[in-house]
């Protein structure tokens, strides 16, 4: 199923009059996938140079300042320069492998993509297992970051890649469980049923009372250690690993390994204001009148998450190893399991708002 804006609908019916039907649905296909491309590769640069501003904030220095108003361009000359840099590589490296994992990452986080909910009317796949296709889809980026270590002949690239793997498998129990204790609440795992839920009720952070919360605080750290941010960065820790996985790397094979980190963080940032904050859903009720207002609140809810995803990089220092694996299986996970009961104790005793 694919919700459309009224603009996509006036494209979608003159391409059906002018072109078979075969045709037209291919080319819908290409516009579409054009579309989230050009909105990847812009969020990921925004992003960016996000992320520092507001590292210069939180150290008190000034940040990029010279490109651009505010060093607003700053970014995008950074990607020139990867777009110009020479791919290198390591004589000894497994070529096809090696060539392959970055886009493993990207492909993974470009298709999670596809299912969020950006307003009523814009959401490109709506199935009704979204949430558990989100989960499914995203969980395979860390192949591409298990090939890239391993594919690269490189020690360092080799630990890294193996730390990724055991901090993915680890946190996405607890993003899996915490997810699951508000689809207890709303019912379903389709995304837009999830939405509407929200719409009557209330947002779900409200709805779940203390369970929601638990949930939402669980899943935001989660969440964190699941795209490999500090303070959970062990997977790149510079003073022992280098550059982690991607040492190897250079040029646009890098660029697509450091723009990933960042989609990632917004999939993540967009999936907490999905299920616990309304998603496109306004506080003062007026997003149906204002179609595009929805768009607007979405994003703004997302941005203030992924403020406090940085936030929390650039306050709390790495963890050790074993203070990471430990935070997960002896904490993190028996307060899922437990909270997961209580919001069913909650739900069945429809002590709900």
């Amino acid at each position: 199923m694919i919700k459309t804006l009224s603009i996509t609908k006036t494209v979608h019916e003159w391409l059906f009059s002018v072109m078979p039907e075969g045709v037209a649905t291919v080319v819908e296909w290409v516009l579409i996938a054009a579309l989230y491309l050009a909105f990847f590769a812009l969020a990921g640069l925004l992003l960016v140079w996000m992320e520092r501003r507001i590292a210069a904030f939180f150290q008190l220095r000034l940040g990029p300042n010279r490109v651009g108003p505010a060093g607003l361009f700053q970014t995008i000359a950074d990607a020139l320069k990867l777009v110009t840099k020479e791919l290198t590589g390591t004589a000894r490296a497994d070529k096809f492998l090696y060539n392959l994992a970055p886009y493993f990452v990207i492909v993974a986080a470009l298709v999670s993509l596809s299912v969020l909910p950006f307003s009523a009317s814009f959401q490109a796949f709506d199935i009704n297992i979204g949430v558990f296709f989100i989960m499914a889809v995203s969980s395979i980026g860390v192949i591409g970051i298990l090939l890239g270590g391993w594919a690269s002949n490189n020690k360092y690239s080799l630990i890294g890649a193996m730390r990724s793997g055991l901090q993915t498998v680890s946190y996405e129990l607890s993003v899996g469980l915490s997810i699951l204790t508000i689809v207890l609440l709303a019912g379903s795992l389709q995304i837009s049923e999830i939405v509407e839920a929200q719409r009557t009720g209330g947002w779900f952070i409200l709805q779940g009372h203390i369970p929601a919360v638990i949930a939402f605080m669980i899943f935001m750290i989660a969440g964190t250690a699941e795209t490999n941010r500090a303070p959970f960065d062990m997977v790149e820790a510079e003073s022992e690993l280098g550059a982690g996985f991607h040492t190897e790397y250079s040029g646009m094979k890098f660029a697509y390994f450091f723009l990933a980190e960042f989609i990632n963080m917004f999939i993540i940032a967009a999936v907490a204001v999905t299920i616990f904050f309304g998603a496109y859903l306004s506080p003062f009720g007026i997003t149906e009148s204002l179609p595009w207002l929805g768009v607007v609140w979405f994003m703004l809810k997302v941005l203030v998450v992924i403020f406090l995803m940085m936030w929390f990089r650039w306050t709390f220092p790495r963890l050790r190893v074993d203070q990471l694996l430990t935070l997960e299986w002896k904490y993190l996970l028996p307060l899922n399991l437990m909270n997961i009961v209580l919001m069913a104790v909650i739900i069945w005793l429809n002590w709900t708002i």
